[in-house]
């Protein structure tokens, strides 16, 4: 491009010497030699104007030229207060994250397969890396104090209550019933055996063995009769003595001083056991132990339910409008804390970055990016200038 231009100031002086060479002989040259002239000056003031802004044109160090290497630090400033007014602005980033749509993306991109495995492996291989860093006496006594005083600050008995009244909701606790019955029915039938044998220990030693036979048939005949019977009757009493007994003892556990006084020494006897003491270690020790492996073999460890619980939240967002709103909204918060934090930092970033500049350097390297469009400035110079020099020229000549 500075060839093309260059080039165009050569042509416009070639002319402009040999229409003035001829301009005596024919002068209605004079009009060219005028547009001639007019465009060597316009291509010369354009040229001195892009020059000085990179460089003194032809070494001279004419004042208020090389204007970007002189003034850089001061560019540098002005395009850090540049940036952190006009892109850093609140208004400018609400505007454009709203656009951008973010929960929508995010829920798209989560869905995909390929995206969410990327993540689960991520997020599998953070989590390995970070085990590895911290002590397990750390996390023992982490895990065990959280773990040990959390179930030490809640009262297990009403808890066992409220589960207990919402196992026997709907009469759900009479299919528990059903189901034991089955199981004693079917123990009846399997330990015949240990029933006679148990009846031989009971009875003296001078019964015949004929009466204890006949005794245990009939303790089985009769406990299978029971249990038919309850089993096919809803209404049976025992079924009733049983609603009656659990009722009772739900209300105890959940209003009676002494149950849950009773329950609560239970608890800490089964705290205070080594078992359970070790239990938080354990736990920690195996999922350690877990992490490490994947560590070592990372394509060998299944990821797949951390890939549906991601994929299942893209899908969860996707179709929650609401959601979608408020995760919109919690990103654009984020966004704007972080902006407003540390705007000031990056206009000083940007102001700090071009000062380390090398002034030659840094001229350079904007002469390169936007060198083509300063040479059609004069190229443009010197076909307006020529244009102007013809006009001038024909209102002389018409004055």
């Amino acid at each position: 491009m500075k060839a093309w231009a260059t080039g165009l100031l050569g042509l416009a002086t070639v002319v402009f010497v040999v229409a003035k060479l001829f301009e005596a002989r024919y002068p209605w040259l004079g009009i060219v030699v005028a547009t001639a002239e007019a465009s060597m000056v316009g291509a010369l003031a354009d040229w001195f104007a892009v020059t000085a802004l990179f460089r003194h044109p032809l070494g001279i160090p004419i004042p208020h030229t090389a204007i970007i290497p002189a003034r850089k630090d001061r560019v540098g400033i002005t395009l850090g207060q540049f940036v952190q007014r006009n892109f850093l602005n609140r208004d400018v980033i609400v505007q454009r994250l709203t656009m951008l749509r973010p929960a929508e993306r995010l829920s798209t991109w989560l869905m995909e397969a390929e995206s969410a495995r990327s993540v689960a492996r991520q997020l599998a291989r953070g989590v390995s890396a970070g085990a590895n860093v911290l002590r397990d006496e750390d996390v023992d006594q982490l895990i065990g104090n959280a773990l040990m005083g959390r179930i030490r600050a809640t009262p297990v008995a009403p808890l066992i209550g409220k589960f207990l009244a919402l196992l026997t909701a709907d009469n759900r606790h009479q299919a528990l019933l059903d189901q034991v019955i089955r199981l004693t029915a079917k123990g009846l039938a399997e330990n015949q055996d240990l029933i006679r044998e148990r009846v031989d220990r009971e009875t003296p030693w001078w019964v015949p063995g004929a009466v204890d036979e006949k005794i245990t048939k009939r303790i089985v005949e009769a406990l299978e009769h029971t249990l038919r019977d309850v089993n096919e009757n809803p209404d049976h009493p025992l079924r009733r003595r049983f609603d009656a007994a659990l009722d009772e003892f739900i209300v105890r556990l959940q209003a009676s001083p002494e149950v849950i006084l009773r329950a609560e020494r239970i608890k800490e006897d089964v705290l205070n056991a080594e078992a359970v003491r070790q239990l938080s270690g354990a736990i920690w020790r195996d999922t350690k132990a877990a992490l490490s492996r994947y560590a070592d073999s990372p394509d060998e460890v299944n990821t797949e339910a951390i890939e549906r619980g991601l994929r299942g939240l893209g899908q969860a967002i996707r179709s929650d409008p609401v959601l979608m709103a408020k995760i919109d909204r919690w990103i654009v918060d984020a966004a704007i804390a972080v902006i407003e934090r540390y705007q000031d930092e990056v206009g000083e970033l940007i102001a700090t970055t071009v000062k380390r500049w090398d002034p030659v350097a840094t001229s350079r390297r904007i002469e390169l990016a936007i060198g083509r469009d300063l040479q059609f400035i004069r190229i443009n110079g010197t076909l307006v200038g020529g244009l102007a020099g013809m006009l001038l020229y024909c209102l002389g000549r018409i004055i």
